[in-house]
């Protein structure tokens, strides 16, 4: 988040935030906004009220949906649905953005270009056009207000970020945290550069990736607020799943071949983003991914596949890639807003967390999650094993299309949250897209499973990881260590023998909990001695004002007593109340 954008925040006018909130106000009034978001209820209302509220909000949506860590999965599923009812701008705005943003007219750019969009969403609005070389491309072209708006609504955030302490179970995340994530997100949203360098990294990495195919980005045209890509054919990917298989069983078999391909396509691709680049597509549903047919006149081509053979001939390295043609059709990606990053070792601890999975070990699964994890609290590493193979038990026996993914990570989530741990959100981010491929790739292959998915990676992973000459160095650095610690083994257990002998050893035990036990003894303690001292004020103050006959000083002295019995038990009690609701 630049400065730039932060001191833009805070200019806005006292005017445009009080119109602004004033609108805010209403509408989520109208729809019990506050009540339904916090308690987790009527997420059809939540959304309509979303969706009327404008870019920035839907957008806030949009992302929240990827975030199953803070919401619900019935609210995810909502979200999922956000639509844009955003009015089109006329074609003179439209020519008016591009000439402040490139210093040309559209007739100098571009051979044709098509007045009506095809497609308007709540950021901009995309037409098709021809470059003056003949290439078809597709412009996006950010609607004037949209800035403006959005940093309106950021500036109100701001304002607002006290509330957020009323959501629930908003303790184990930092509510600044999440808005500077959620003013981020926003942010490179309606700054197109961020995905110009997002479109170009993907297009390099993945562009003639097997079947794959990703959109370029011509740059000379392409700045905050444009983006244009080459224009690409096909339909939604969905199509290709929901289409019904032939009665011809020859027509049916090659129908499934091409399903099973495209979703092993998918998934390993998948895998590539992630493990490989560490940067992957973090929206890829069936709208951004599509299907078509190659021309007959292109099947015979030979393509090379990203399957790299490494041979190691002394010092020097050969890479051969193996070829085959590919079938005559083709999956392409689109809309890179949306994108994942990775540490390497953030993506290796996921890579382990897999290939626990693989080895069904719960106990290296839990080890593999709390890696990726941050601690909010104290942590039972035992607890939280037996917790977690207890859920997973089922969900290893089951294949992709039998497992409710949203579903499975919510729960999840508040496993890890329950035992003081806060899922860090590059993973959730991951898990989610992976959710929405995984939809997908479970319609296009059934019978596909977690194992059929996991067991290749594993393999495919401890190949690139492992060096042999590495590991030959490390294990003869260990056996050399261990022979030369070999010798003094006799003088060490001379030693601890003769400690033994003079009784100088000690033997600790910790018992499970034993923090928790001792703290609650310590209460106990507490509670006991003041007790005790109540009884003695409350006797004292007794004696005193039954003896006090004549003497007011006496007796002042015992209801004095009395009166500061009653203010400790009042205390008392308010300080219990209050640590019986903070624990609920």
């Amino acid at each position: 988040m630049s400065n730039e954008h932060n001191s833009r925040i805070n200019e806005i006018t006292a005017k445009d935030r009080r119109s602004r909130l004033l609108e805010i106000v209403r509408i989520m009034r109208s729809h019990d906004f506050i009540h339904n978001f916090s308690k987790q209820t009527n997420p059809k209302e939540v959304r309509l009220a979303l969706e009327e509220l404008g870019p920035t909000f839907i957008k806030g949506g949009q992302i929240l949906s990827t975030r199953p860590d803070l919401i619900s999965p019935s609210f995810i599923a909502e979200f999922s649905k956000l639509q844009d009812d955003v009015e089109i701008d006329s074609f003179a705005s439209m020519q008016q953005t591009f000439k402040e943003q490139t210093g040309e007219d559209l007739s100098e750019a571009f051979a044709s270009f098509e007045e009506h969009p095809f497609a308007s969403a709540s950021i901009g609005q995309t037409h098709r056009a021809v470059l003056k070389d003949g290439t078809q491309v597709v412009v996006k072209i950010q609607h004037p207000k949209v800035q403006e708006l959005v940093e309106t609504d950021l500036a109100l955030f701001r304002q607002a970020l006290r509330f957020l302490k009323f959501i629930p179970d908003i303790s184990v995340i930092d509510p600044k945290e999440i808005l500077n994530e959620l003013q981020t997100s926003l942010l490179n949203e309606i700054d197109t550069s961020v995905e110009i360098k997002n479109s170009q990294a993907f297009y390099r990495l993945n562009n003639d990736h097997d079947i794959i195919k990703v959109p370029k980005v011509y740059t000379k045209y392409s700045t905050q607020k444009i983006l244009v890509t080459s224009q690409m054919k096909g339909q939604s990917i969905k199509k290709l799943a929901d289409t019904p298989l032939d009665k011809d069983e020859a027509t049916r078999q090659e129908q499934l071949k091409v399903r099973k391909y495209v979703a092993k396509i998918l998934v390993q691709n998948f895998i590539k983003q992630v493990f490989v680049d560490n940067f992957f597509h973090a929206d890829p549903h069936p709208g951004n991914i599509l299907f078509y047919n190659l021309p007959k006149d292109d099947h015979h081509v030979q393509y090379g596949t990203s399957k790299v053979v490494k041979k190691t001939l002394g010092k020097v390295e050969v890479k051969a890639t193996k070829q085959h043609v590919l079938p005559p059709y083709r999956i392409v990606y689109l809309d890179f807003g949306m994108m994942g990053h990775l540490t390497p070792m953030l993506a290796d601890g996921i890579a382990k967390i897999v290939i626990a999975i693989v080895g069904r070990d719960i106990r290296a699964i839990g080890q593999a999650i709390l890696a990726v994890c941050n601690r909010t609290g104290k942590v039972d590493p035992e607890d939280f094993y037996a917790e977690l193979g207890i859920f997973l038990e089922p969900y290893l026996k089951e294949g992709l299309g039998q497992i409710d993914f949203p579903s499975m990570l919510y729960q999840i989530i508040e496993l890890c949250r329950k035992n003081h741990l806060q899922v860090k959100p590059e993973v959730t981010l991951l898990v989610k897209a992976f959710g929405s491929l995984e939809g997908l790739v479970a319609q296009l292959d059934p019978d596909m499973s977690l194992m059929d998915v996991a067991r290749p990676f594993t393999k495919d992973y401890l190949k690139r990881k492992l060096n042999l000459k590495t590991e030959a160095e490390n294990t003869l650095l260990t056996l050399a260590q261990i022979a030369k610690a070999t010798p003094q083994l006799p003088i060490k257990l001379n030693q601890m023998l003769d400690i033994l002998t003079q009784g100088q050893g000690r033997l600790t035990l910790k018992l499970k909990g034993q923090d928790r036990l001792l703290d609650r003894i310590e209460v106990i303690v507490n509670r006991i001695i003041i007790t005790i001292i109540l009884a003695a004020i409350i006797m004292s103050s007794s004696l005193l004002v039954q003896g006090s006959a004549g003497h007011p000083a006496i007796y002042n002295i015992g209801v004095g007593g009395y009166l500061i019995s009653f203010m400790l038990i009042l205390f008392l009690a308010i300080t219990s109340f209050h640590d019986h609701f903070k624990k609920r």
